[in-house]
């Protein structure tokens, strides 16, 4: 496991969805810019309750930090181009206004 947080800007507004039983989450997607400025996508998922309300109350386009645990990854664009990406499992969000 990585520990690590990334900063950069909501893709799509964040959804919640349903878990197993009565649980739920809340998954969002993030452009970060590497230090290449190249762009990253992070694919964030958040189940604690503080988490999963701060991610809601932001819309697409709105600035967002998170921390947690990394997985790095690999994805192919349409044009057979290999990308890197990230998952996040967000334990803390940080953004403008919102600090949890």
């Amino acid at each position: 496991m990585i520990d690590g947080l990334i900063a950069g800007r909501l893709i799509g507004d964040p959804e919640r969805r349903q878990g197993k039983g009565d649980s739920s989450y809340v998954v969002a997607r993030v452009r970060a810019q590497s230090s290449e400025n190249e762009h990253l996508m992070v694919n964030l998922i958040a189940f604690d309750e503080v988490p999963c309300a701060v991610l809601l109350a932001l819309r697409d386009g709105d600035s967002v930090s998170a921390a947690g645990s990394l997985n790095p990854k690999v994805w192919t664009d349409k044009q057979g181009n290999t990308k890197p990406a990230l998952d996040l499992v967000a334990h803390r969000v940080l953004s403008t206004g919102l600090a949890f």
